[in-house]
């Protein structure tokens, strides 16, 4: 059984492939990677690499061959993920791979994000392909709220724009094991799964575990969405990751981050990483 991993050496990938290689022996993985000398820790741990550049389309088939199981991950540059997944799809098609898994977005059907119409057109793209797939919708990482921990606890603020939306993300290492467990256990074709959180909880909550965890009293701070967006582009972020920040907070508020699914933690077969545990985690390494 030969599993294959587009996006191998990014902060999803590398986890699914440490999930897998608990489950499965190092020779069944593929990592498919644009550049080879990010992967040496994968190729060192017997990890066949092959070239994989969704903008040379050309490339994508040969590379696909002998593929029993393929799991694309959405691709980072958003605006182009659907020709680049379309690209994937297609090349999966001509090389005969019978199954394919994708990491979509929670609820990405009704979904009011931004990020979620290119998911729905991949989806769409898989479902009409004639393969056998599972869809993967995973909800909102805790990490996008854990990146500047350290800055939040020294600076007394979490600053967002969600309100009291609820927010029922889960860590990225769940999602991993998730996709770990479909691509190597049997039932899941055809099959879309809501993926989310145990918890579920609101900035200002975060904001209090957070000082449960440092000692450090930290306050949240809810800014308009014109405030949010020109606080993170005085912190450097690009553009168009500001924006994608701003339109998840702006629509939390309006619950497309809140899930009761118990998916996850059925695929997983216990809880979700709680945030409070990522927190003191991040903290402890900090120290």
């Amino acid at each position: 059984m030969k599993i294959a991993i587009t996006g191998a050496t990014g902060q999803l990938g590398e986890l699914v492939i440490h999930a897998l290689l608990k489950v499965t022996p190092a020779e069944n993985i593929i990592a498919l990677v644009r550049n080879a000398s990010k992967a040496k820790n994968l190729k060192a741990q017997g990890i066949e690499l092959r070239h994989f550049d969704y903008d040379h389309p050309e490339t994508l088939t040969s590379a696909l061959l002998g593929i029993d199981k393929l799991l694309l991950i959405s691709a980072n540059e958003i605006g182009r993920r659907t020709p680049q997944h379309k690209a994937v799809i297609e090349a999966a098609q001509q090389a005969r791979v019978p199954y394919i898994a994708y990491t979509s977005l929670l609820h990405a059907d009704i979904s009011p994000l931004g990020l979620a119409q290119e998911h729905r057109e991949t989806e769409d793209l898989i479902k009409s392909s004639g393969l056998k797939y599972t869809i993967l919708r995973n909800n909102w990482y805790s990490e996008n709220y854990l990146a500047a921990l350290t800055h939040t606890v020294e600076n007394g603020t979490l600053y967002g724009a969600a309100g009291l939306g609820e927010i029922s993300s889960a860590a990225r290492q769940d999602y991993a094991q998730a996709a770990a467990k479909v691509l190597t256990s049997e039932n899941h074709d055809d099959k879309t799964y809501e993926l989310a959180g145990s918890q579920s909880f609101t900035l200002a909550d975060l904001a209090q575990k957070i000082t449960d965890a440092s000692g450090k009293s930290v306050i949240y701070q809810n800014l308009t969405a014109n405030e949010y967006t020109q606080a993170l582009l005085e912190a450097g972020l690009p553009a168009g990751l500001a924006d994608v920040i701003v339109d998840a907070d702006v629509q939390a508020e309006k619950g497309a981050l809140f899930s009761t699914n118990q998916d996850l933690e059925k695929l997983l077969g216990h809880k979700t990483t709680t945030i409070q545990d990522q927190v003191k985690a991040i903290l402890m390494k900090s120290h």
